[in-house]
């Protein structure tokens, strides 16, 4: 069974950083193309960051660039998501998501709060 757990989300304030992590249990985590996505309250979830299952491709919202890193340890079967100069529309749940060709999963988010 494909298990998605995030962990690392909580309140900070503008300018602070954040680590979220994404442990993956019951598939070839090594296989999956993995990414972090995200939704505000009355917004459309939306990509966050991606990376490739080797991790040779990342890709990023215009919106993190320069400022959230996303990385991956397919020893540990973890995702992470360095987040950086965090501004208060960052907040957001914030998902992990593992794809592989036509299949994909979906964590149960973390929530992460940007405020003053």
């Amino acid at each position: 069974q494909v298990r998605l757990v995030e962990s690392g989300g909580g309140l900070v304030q503008p300018g602070e950083s954040l680590k979220l992590s994404c442990a993956g249990s019951g598939f070839t985590f090594s296989a999956y193309d993995m990414s972090w996505y995200r939704q505000a309250p009355g917004k459309e979830r939306e990509l966050v960051a991606g990376i490739t299952s080797t991790g040779g491709r990342r890709n990023y919202a215009d919106s993190v660039k320069g400022r959230f890193t996303i990385s991956r340890d397919n020893a540990k079967n973890t995702v992470y998501l360095q987040m950086n100069s965090l501004k208060p529309d960052d907040t957001a749940v914030y998902y992990c998501n593992a794809k592989y060709v036509y299949y994909a999963a979906w964590g149960q988010g973390t929530q992460v709060t940007v405020s003053s």
